[in-house]
């Protein structure tokens, strides 16, 4: 199973952000990593993300979907954070879009039906419901695609949840395990059992060290890419 996670926008875009200043692409991305490792334990998905890991490059629209198209995916989610004007209000909620049904994938809102409730319960907060719009990723992608706008950055009421790593990580598990359901996937076999004397070992892989930055990044993007693999970028001496 091809899934494909696209965390929305990236950390430098104009406009994307809280009254505050926090870019819309720190919370997006966290709830996509959230996702990607609950989706880890289903058998026999693979995972591309077609935003940028790092958030430093707002990846084009018609990059995303171009790429999602030529893997031949089977699932398009894009994870989004809402805003209305831009300054504090008293409006909110998570919302889940579709394009609109004469043009739609016909899959796309049934698993927006299992996802926006998924959703809605994560995070705690009013519930908007599934709603149709006219968006790139959802018009572009010839596969079945939802997007999914998890609350609101302007909102007094939405901020609160959003600036808790701990609801945008249950956000992500929930879409996680909506996709899981929908799919019918399979989790994997636990591993063996951990040899007496050795209660909670684990052993963590490390991959190669890279002169810069932008080098590492590639490298953990490729990983990703070909194995579906949750691949995290330590800098050190």
């Amino acid at each position: 199973m091809k899934i494909v996670l696209d965390a929305g926008h990236g950390l430098g875009t104009p406009g994307k952000r809280t009254p505050d200043g926090e870019p819309e692409w720190a919370f997006n991305n966290t709830v996509l990593l959230a996702a990607e490792a609950a989706l880890a334990a289903f058998k026999d998905v693979r995972i591309l993300r077609t935003d940028d890991p790092s958030g430093r490059r707002d990846v084009p629209l018609q990059e995303r979907t171009d790429r999602a198209n030529a893997w031949n995916a089977d699932l398009f989610v894009s994870f989004h954070h809402n805003a209305n004007t831009g300054a504090w209000g008293d409006w909110g909620g998570t919302e889940t879009f579709t394009l609109d049904a004469r043009r739609a994938n016909p899959k796309s809102a049934d698993l927006a039906r299992i996802l926006q409730p998924a959703i809605v319960r994560a995070m705690g907060l009013r519930d908007r419901g599934v709603k149709k719009r006219n968006l790139h990723v959802l018009r572009e992608t010839h596969m079945p695609a939802v997007l999914i706008e998890g609350g609101f950055m302007d909102s007094r009421t939405d901020i609160r949840a959003l600036r808790d790593p701990a609801r945008l990580q249950a956000q992500g598990v929930a879409a996680a395990s909506a996709i899981a359901a929908w799919f019918g996937l399979t989790k994997r076999q636990p591993d063996a059992a951990v040899p007496a004397g050795q209660p909670g070992k684990q052993f963590r892989l490390a991959t190669g060290t890279f002169p810069d930055r932008r080098s590492a990044d590639n490298a953990a993007a490729k990983l990703r890419q070909q194995f579906g693999w949750t691949v995290y970028v330590k800098e050190g001496n």
